[in-house]
């Protein structure tokens, strides 16, 4: 038999003394001494007794107690156990509120070990914080949509191409580690959101370099005897990258050898080796002549403290009204080793620092050339000099 619903009055609930009412159903109303109240539902499911609060009274009226205990008795004829249901129900909206920005810093913390130098340069949340966060950072990740990430990206889509392409992978490893979490994301969004945005037009460009012809001319300008210029001369002489040339020190260099830390040299991954690069009678001389502005050991120190920056070379050949940067040397000199000294692939390649070969063919072949690489700087040093003409060279 059913049992009777709905005996409970609004005007009896108000006037209610302390104890407890049913309304039928298993809807009861608590009237407790001290004057609060509250709803509670019983139901039996699962052959045992469940009581479900259902809100304080009289924020909850009879009419809004009487609507979630038919709901939650709904629930029970489906043979599910509406307070199991509820507290997965409110899990999954805590998981839910997980907003962006905390997701995506959770995702670089993970990620520092991969990354170099542990993540501190910035260069693999920067993408995030400049292009992403600042829209949709404080927005749930479950919330984020193909159409938030078009119009988030669609600015920078074509114009600022490597950016946006760097953003939005960033954007998709934050999604996929959302999902790790547990939370409930579109993995298909970022995917879907480039289909949106469609094919990029903007077309990569090179960093400027000079001919590897123009290079001595260029060379012997740098006559000032500044640290910048000095640098700019080492950088030449041994083709590395700039950050390796400005955090150089002197206790890296044994004889003719300049060992730079592996922190210093840029890899895809985490894999700090050290590199050794021969240096040429010349990058030599220039060393010396730098070392009377060595500070606290480096080499080339900055007016005020540390070293020089990332764009002091490039400032000062932008001011000589040059389109090509300090990087393009690089190029540069692979262009010379290409044409003139038909150095073997696997030795070219090591004297820019590159990593040549698969795990297994490194792990057999230890190594590293100095040699072959020490005959091939003291040539490159005499031509940017001008000890030698600029003329076919053979290794």
């Amino acid at each position: 038999m059913a049992r009777p619903l709905n005996k409970l009055s609004a005007s009896a609930v108000k006037a209610a003394a302390p104890g407890k009412l049913s309304d039928g159903g298993g809807l009861w109303f608590h009237k407790r001494p001290d004057g609060g109240a509250q709803w509670f539902l019983r139901v039996h499911i699962h052959g045992r007794r469940r009581e479900m609060g259902l809100g304080s009274y009289p924020a909850v009226s009879l009419k809004e107690a009487r609507e979630q205990a038919e709901i939650q008795r709904a629930k029970v004829r489906q043979g599910l156990d509406p307070i199991k249901q509820r507290e997965r129900e409110q899990r999954e909206a805590v998981r839910n509120l997980h907003i962006l920005k905390d997701v995506a810093l959770d995702a670089f913390e993970s990620r520092k070990a991969e990354l170099k130098g542990d993540g501190k340069a910035g260069r693999w949340f920067s993408p995030l914080e400049l292009h992403v966060l600042p829209m949709l950072g404080k927005v749930p990740v479950s919330e984020i949509d193909q159409t938030d990430i078009r119009d988030m990206l669609a600015p920078i889509w074509h114009s600022k191409a490597d950016t946006a392409r760097k953003a939005m992978n960033r954007l998709s490893i934050c999604m996929r580690h959302a999902a790790a979490l547990g939370l409930n994301v579109d993995l298909q969004a970022t995917d879907k959101a480039k289909a949106l945005l469609g094919k990029q037009r903007h077309t990569v460009q090179n960093i400027p370099a000079l001919h590897w012809q123009d290079v001595p001319d260029f060379y012997q300008s740098l006559t000032d005897g500044s640290v910048t210029h000095l640098a700019l001369r080492l950088l030449i002489l041994t083709t590395l990258r700039s950050k390796a040339i400005r955090f150089m020190r002197l206790d890296e260099i044994e004889g003719d050898v300049w060992t730079v830390p592996g922190e210093n040299m840029k890899s895809r991954k985490n894999v700090a080796k050290d590199f050794r690069v021969p240096l040429s009678t010349e990058a030599l001389r220039v060393i010396d002549e730098a070392s009377a502005f060595a500070r606290d050991g480096f080499l080339f120190p900055s007016v005020r403290k540390g070293v020089i920056s990332d764009a002091t070379m490039s400032r000062m050949m932008e001011q000589r009204g040059m389109i090509e940067r300090p990087h393009g040397f690089r190029s540069s000199f692979r262009d010379w080793l290409a044409e003139n000294a038909n150095a073997p692939y696997e030795v070219a390649e090591t004297c820019m620092g590159h990593v040549v070969g698969g795990a297994v063919e490194r792990a057999y072949r230890r190594t590293d050339f100095l040699e072959q690489r020490r005959a091939l700087m003291e040539r490159w040093s005499g031509v940017v000099s001008k000890k030698y003409d600029v003329s076919v060279v053979q290794l």
